[in-house]
């Protein structure tokens, strides 16, 4: 997580006063223009953030960690993908979307944002294909 420090939006222009974004708003942006890319299945979240799920509360930064150095403001994401997606072309779309989606919203820039794919999530298999409801448990038809 980051610093406890908000960062300076459009230093260029102070006539009219000062603009500053928590670091907060960054992750919850970053979290959801990643989980609306194509081919991710879900993020990765914490004990907690599974414990909030259970009771509707959706956390949108889950799965997304901000760290600020002297080189600038970087991201990690971790993420879920779905099976049978180009690996290499979602997380490239991820990048490009979170980049443009804080582009756009708070005018700052990021210097990396990188994808961490946790785990591949397989297509989900019918329930009456599991379990073959129309035979007998022994075999015998009636």
């Amino acid at each position: 997580m980051a610093e406890e420090s908000n960062f300076a939006v459009n230093e260029t222009k102070k006539t009219l006063g000062e603009i500053e974004v928590a670091p907060e708003v960054i992750e919850v942006i970053s979290g959801i223009a990643a989980s609306k890319v194509a081919g991710v299945y879900a993020m990765q979240g914490k004990l907690g953030s599974g414990v909030s799920e259970l009771f509707g509360r959706v956390d949108h930064k889950k799965g997304v960690h901000l760290t600020a150095d002297d080189e600038g403001l970087k991201v990690d994401i971790y993420c879920y993908l779905d099976y049978g997606v180009s690996v290499p072309k979602v997380a490239l779309e991820l990048q490009e979307k979170v980049r443009e989606q804080l582009v756009h919203m708070t005018d700052i820039e990021l210097k990396e944002v990188n994808v961490h794919v946790v785990g591949i999530v397989p297509e989900k298999t019918e329930l009456q294909d599991l379990f073959n409801l129309d035979d007998d448990e022994d075999g015998e038809e009636e």
